[in-house]
């Protein structure tokens, strides 16, 4: 089994109207994650208690073998962090960042920081405040992937992004991982730029992870049955059936745990199978929180 990069373990953390509940998750060293919820679930609140910007209430942390926040010092050094609302220094000039950083990680590594400005296609003497929103990003990822991190931990980074841009990060991202032992957790609204470069997939709504696993589970686990019903033919009972949509003799199932037998079942029951779907992680996820919230609801 692989060397965790990141444990929470029962992490709980109240505000006035939202709580962050009874958190579980584990990262593996070499993997990475998205991190996959609407704007308000909780990502971004999971990710400072990850930093030690914020404290849980109740819970353990624990992030590439250091405990937090009371390590996070030490954890620190080998994080890399980017987060939409991240603010550079505006007068000051990409190299001039790039300088006062320099010192502070002991991984820092110049030749490639001056490597990722070309292919980022960013000028180092240039002002932040003169840089585009794509190009503040992209330097923001510079000063995080020079560090030559273990863990990156990335807060919606392409968010805003042109499609030349955005194209631009997730390649680099994807070469960040030619080193094994290097992780990174990518939290995003966007289930397609996570799609593209995670191999574990978790879903977190309204404070509470509500499903985790590897991407392949999750695309090859989740389906949708197109079934056509004659007179007199109920609904057949799947294992795993979190909707029925459809309407009248045309029910669509959409199951958590497909099998192929499935088909043979409905068919001995009368339903006749029209097709049998597979799902985006987009329609996937919307799929489990909207089956989640009606369970409480009911």
């Amino acid at each position: 089994m692989n060397e965790l990069a990141v444990q929470f373990d029962g992490v709980s953390k109240g505000y006035t109207h939202f709580s962050l509940e009874n958190i579980h998750l584990e990262l593996p060293t070499g993997s990475i994650m998205g991190f996959i919820g609407a704007n308000g679930a909780g990502k971004s609140t999971t990710i400072r208690i990850l930093m030690g910007l914020v404290h849980q209430d109740e819970g353990s942390v624990r992030v590439l073998g250091h405990t937090m926040p009371a390590e996070q010092a030490q954890a620190k050094l080998e994080i890399g962090f980017v987060s939409e609302d991240m603010r550079l220094y505006g007068p000051a000039t990409l190299k001039w960042h790039m300088e006062f950083m320099r010192p502070i990680y002991p991984r820092w590594d110049q030749k490639y920081a001056e490597e990722l400005a070309r292919r980022f296609d960013l000028k180092p003497e240039q002002k932040i405040k003169g840089l585009s929103h794509g190009q503040r990003v992209k330097a923001a990822l510079l000063l995080a992937l020079a560090r030559r991190p273990r863990l990156l931990v990335l807060d919606e980074p392409t968010t805003g992004l042109d499609p030349v841009a955005r194209v631009e990060v997730l390649g680099e991202l994807m070469a960040a991982l030619a080193d094994e032992e290097r992780t990174i957790l990518f939290s995003s609204h966007n289930t397609l730029d996570v799609e593209q470069i995670s191999d574990q997939i978790t879903f977190i709504d309204r404070g509470r992870i509500i499903d985790s696993d590897n991407k392949e589970a999750f695309l090859d686990r989740w389906r949708r049955l197109r079934l056509v019903l004659p007179p007199d033919v109920q609904v057949p009972r799947l294992p795993g059936v979190v909707e029925v949509g459809g309407s009248g003799r045309l029910p669509v199932l959409t199951t958590d745990r497909f099998e192929p037998a499935m088909v043979s079942v409905c068919n001995e029951l009368g339903a006749a199978v029209q097709a049998v779907d597979t799902m985006t992680l987009e329609e996937i996820f919307v799929a489990n929180v909207h089956s989640r919230r009606e369970r409480l609801t009911a």
